[in-house]
Formats: C-alpha cells, sequence, structure tokens
C-alpha cells in the first residue's frame, strides 16, 4: 500500500513541475500536500525526500537542455540584426559569430527558433577556447507582412544559457 501511494505522490509531484508556467496558490498547495505525503513513504523512495524533487521549475530551466559540460565563455559578434526591408517571399539568412572567450571548450547543444519560419545551423563540434564558431539563422518570410521580430534560444555551456539571437525585418508586399 505504501508502495502505491508512493508512486501516486510521485505522479502529482512529477505533474506540478511539468505543468505550465502559469501558477495558482491551488497548485502551490498541492505541491506542498504532495511533498508531505511522500516525506513519510517508503524509505526505498529517496527523491521525494529531496527538497529540489518538489521545488517548482520556471519554464526556462525545464526547457533547457542538461549539459554537464564545464562552463565556459562567449562574446557575440552581435546578438540582434536587422535585415531591413525584404520582399515578401524572401528567404534570407544572417551568420552569427561566436567567440570562445574561456578556458573550456564552448559546446553549443542546440538552437532553438521561436517559430517555424526560421531554421537554425550552428556549429557542432566544440569550439576551443579563443577559437570562432557560427551560428546561422534561416528566415523565410513568405507568410509576413510589415514589421516582424523573430528569435532563437541558443543552449551552450555558459552559465546564462539560453543565449538569446534576434532579428528583426520589414516585409514589403
Amino acid at each position: 500500500m505504501k508502495k502505491t501511494l508512493s508512486i501516486i505522490a510521485l505522479s502529482v509531484i512529477g505533474f506540478g513541475l511539468v505543468s505550465c508556467k502559469k501558477e495558482s496558490k491551488e497548485t502551490a498547495e498541492t505541491e506542498t500536500v504532495a511533498a508531505d505525503s511522500t516525506a513519510n513513504a517508503a524509505p526505498a523512495v529517496t527523491a521525494p525526500g529531496d527538497s529540489a524533487a518538489v521545488t517548482p521549475v520556471s519554464s526556462e530551466t525545464a526547457a533547457a537542455p542538461a549539459s554537464n559540460q564545464p562552463l565556459t565563455t562567449v562574446a557575440l559578434s552581435e546578438s540582434n540584426f536587422d535585415f531591413g526591408k525584404i520582399k515578401k517571399g524572401d528567404k534570407v539568412e544572417h551568420v552569427y559569430e561566436v567567440t570562445n572567450t574561456g578556458t573550456n571548450p564552448l559546446v553549443i547543444s542546440e538552437v532553438k527558433p521561436g517559430c517555424g519560419c526560421t531554421a537554425p545551423d550552428f556549429t557542432k563540434e566544440p569550439i576551443m577556447p579563443g577559437k570562432k564558431g557560427k551560428i546561422t539563422l534561416h528566415f523565410d518570410s513568405s507568410n509576413f507582412d510589415g514589421n516582424v521580430n523573430k528569435f532563437a534560444d541558443v543552449f551552450a555551456n555558459v552559465e546564462k544559457a539560453p543565449i538569446k539571437l534576434t532579428f528583426t525585418a520589414n516585409i514589403q508586399p
């Protein structure tokens, strides 16, 4: 019976950790109750006793891919680019240059664009200290009119990940 209660309690905790960013008082109380009920659960279950297991996780932290690489630092040639005026239907791209300014290899694990109109390419192999890599964002303007602002999040072994790259364009008919 205790094992069943532990499994149910873990399910409730897991649901609270992956739920939407919007948090209500009721959700916070449910997580607290779940944490209290699992603290008295069977000794074989160790995760519920860990305070990190019941701490709500922000959507940014939950979205970040896990990295076991040692941290380093990075410098960008720019973090924002303006394509200016482009014709509707044009497919444009911009290359953001990344320099590893730290002492450990820089590993870009993922680049997540904000929408399907933007596709990323990036340096996949580790970027050694002092060396440069590239992140290219390809933008398809077919479904847009007027001014647009787009972004992509870069996940890497840096302290303040993700790094946000942005671009703007004024799409003309």
